[in-house]
């Protein structure tokens, strides 16, 4: 039996090493599972080196977005704080009668004013072509000094228009060829960037209503409205995009926010009062009375309904400051129900609106009882835009609370 000993542990041995290789040839149940194969079957070549892949790759951080909705809503809050500054130089340049001062559209060249006297005349002498200077300022003893004063704020308000261009532009550039802008909201931006193309476009198709062949002495006020309009839309578009883009960097599943049929007839009605004020603007029509309420001491402005109906309404000077004046009660009740409706919701949103329409109506009077004077007035336009702001974030917050 002593001499069966060795014979024995030679047997065991080898029984325990066939039973070693057979398990490092057989992966352990939890390998099973993920496909990967033990470290012994290394000497396998390709398939190894498929498992180390696999490994290495269950150790990847997941793949993250490269979409900043929070740095382009940054920039397009900067974006919208100038075309705030544009409509208030705007309404500088209609209430100084300076848009007709710069007779050419020249993209380039117009960047830089007159540098030299002779330059300054020659620009002077194409003012003095206009009906305006033929009939109004000229007459009235404008001379060189008078002329470079409302030029500037013509030739300030084109290159505030170049500087907005290029703000939105550049950077809309930069996030495009970094991926960073979030998915749904390019064709968002790039129909926000025609709309400023087509702004620069449509202001000169104002100012050319008043120059060359034509008896006008200022800008035609249809084209001035839709020129101030389609500025206040691109505010408003500015202001929405913000807001959905700074809920997305906050969720990233959150889904832009809904117009909704409230909020949509607030916008109608706001859209009139500054149509209104739009042509008051375009027909000097502020000065035809400097009381209030009545006008001229009467509650209801003599009318000549001659010239038909439609005419009368959109050309009437005395009739459209009537309408302005009254229909801003009905934008103030608009504004307060919208105000009312997200209170809860967004109580910052609320107060604003209130704010804005509060200040706007009270400039809005002193505008008239000052006989339009220039910075009150400027103030009025100012609070104009401000009141679109704190309304496009109102009827967000409505959309997002009515969802």
């Amino acid at each position: 039996m002593r001499h069966d000993l060795p014979m024995m542990y030679v047997m065991l041995l080898h029984l325990a090493s066939l039973l070693r290789l057979r398990n490092l040839r057989a992966p352990h149940p939890a390998l099973r599972q993920t496909g990967l194969q033990p470290a012994a079957a290394k000497h396998k070549g390709p398939t190894a080196m498929a498992t180390s892949a696999s490994v290495s790759n269950l150790f990847q951080p997941a793949p993250q977005t490269r979409a900043r909705p929070l740095a382009i809503a940054r920039w397009l809050e900067v974006v919208a704080l100038l075309v705030v500054g544009i409509v208030v130089v705007g309404g500088i340049t209609r209430l100084t009668e300076s848009g007709l001062s710069i007779t050419e559209w020249n993209v380039v060249s117009g960047i830089l004013p007159p540098l030299t006297e002779a330059a300054w005349l020659a620009e002077f002498v194409k003012y003095q072509a206009t009906a305006e200077y033929q009939i109004e300022s000229g007459p009235a003893g404008m001379d060189l000094a008078a002329f470079k004063f409302i030029f500037f704020w013509e030739w300030f308000h084109r290159i505030l228009g170049r500087v907005i261009g290029l703000a939105f532009l550049l950077p809309l550039i930069v996030f495009a060829a970094r991926r960073a802008i979030p998915e749904g909201y390019i064709w968002r931006l790039a129909a926000m960037f025609t709309l400023i193309l087509g702004q620069g476009a449509l202001g000169w198709y104002m100012v050319s209503s008043g120059v060359g062949e034509t008896d006008l002495t200022d800008v035609s006020h249809f084209r001035l409205s839709a020129h101030l309009l389609t500025a206040l839309f691109l505010l408003g578009g500015l202001v929405w995009t913000t807001r959905d883009l700074r809920r997305q960097a906050r969720d990233p599943a959150a889904r832009p926010a809904p117009l909704t049929l409230g909020a949509g007839i607030v916008a109608g009605v706001l859209f009139v009062q500054l149509l209104l004020g739009a042509w008051v603007a375009g027909l000097n029509a502020g000065h035809s009375a400097n009381d209030w309420p009545l006008m001229n001491g009467r509650l209801v402005p003599e009318t000549d309904w001659a010239q038909g109906v439609v005419w009368t309404i959109t050309h009437d000077p005395f009739l459209l400051h009537f309408l302005h004046r009254w229909w801003a009660w009905v934008a103030v009740a608009a504004l307060v129900w919208l105000a009312r409706s997200v209170r809860k919701t967004d109580r910052f949103a609320s107060i604003a609106v209130n704010a804005a329409i509060g200040t706007m109506v009270l400039l809005g009077i002193a505008t008239v009882m000052s006989g339009v004077s220039l910075w009150i007035a400027a103030a009025h336009q100012l609070v104009g835009a401000l009141t679109v702001v704190a309304t496009v974030w109102a009827m967000h917050t409505h959309g997002l609370a009515r969802r």
